[in-house]
């Protein structure tokens, strides 16, 4: 991505710096991947990361006559099949075992438990200790999405002496901390009431609150930063 001196220029339009304040110039060649909402949902192939192993185990769980074994396999055999893609893409290690060991870790606790719950449970948990991990992150003065969005621009953790950007990632992190908590609120009655289908299902719906919570965030940033501000891939730091 190419991106031009933040300081207007003569003949620039309205629209031209309101763009580039978004850290995108309409004359440049935009990789869609490379912006900050796609890049927090990874397209097309970040849905099919964050569906297919739940949605697989459940469909195993019933087509096999409810076998847990069976759904356990499934679902740990498609973790590792996207791992691997991932590291076929090139992704991050810690990208790549974050993702296999969330869904290992659900899918043992279910063989553990001998309850197909169980895998749901274990995402309860950490649903709410997301929450909690947001909000203390918040308090330190550390907010997660600043940490996540800071490296994924190019920025490293140089936000932290931005006091504008600082506030604007403090803000959008209560978001995640609510969607975790809304996360864990509707599983809940659904594991108490014993509804594997709907829990099931649920990956498709947390994927869409997913993506308004992330246009929602990219919102927050914008109208928190000042109108001046060049934008999060140009933190305004004391020595600049």
């Amino acid at each position: 991505m190419t991106t031009r001196d933040p300081d207007r220029e003569p003949g620039e339009s309205e629209a031209e710096v309101v763009e580039e304040l978004q850290g995108i110039h309409p004359d440049a060649d935009v990789d869609a991947d490379r912006h900050p909402v796609a890049m927090l949902l990874g397209g097309p192939w970040g849905a099919v990361e964050s569906m297919a192993p739940t949605v697989l185990f459940v469909l195993g769980y019933f087509a096999s006559g409810n076998n847990l074994l069976v759904a356990v396999g499934i679902s740990l055999a498609v973790a590792l099949v996207l791992a691997i893609a991932k590291m076929v893409r090139g992704e991050k290690p810690v990208r790549v075992i974050t993702g296999l060991l969330g869904v290992a870790i659900a899918a043992l606790f279910a063989a553990y438990q001998d309850d197909p719950l169980g895998f749901f449970q274990i995402r309860v948990l950490a649903n709410i200790l997301s929450a909690l991990a947001f909000a203390i992150s918040i308090l330190i003065r550390r907010p997660l999405m600043g940490v996540i969005i800071g490296p994924l621009m190019g920025t490293g953790m140089r936000w932290r002496k931005d006091p504008d950007l600082l506030r604007a990632y403090s803000r959008v992190t209560w978001l995640w901390v609510i969607l975790s908590l809304v996360r864990a609120a509707i599983q809940i009655p659904l594991i108490q009431n014993n509804q594997l289908a709907w829990l099931g299902a649920t990956p498709f719906l947390f994927y869409g609150l997913v993506a308004i919570t992330v246009a929602a965030s990219w919102w927050v940033i914008r109208r928190t930063l000042p109108a001046d501000h060049p934008g999060i891939r140009h933190p305004r730091t004391t020595s600049a």
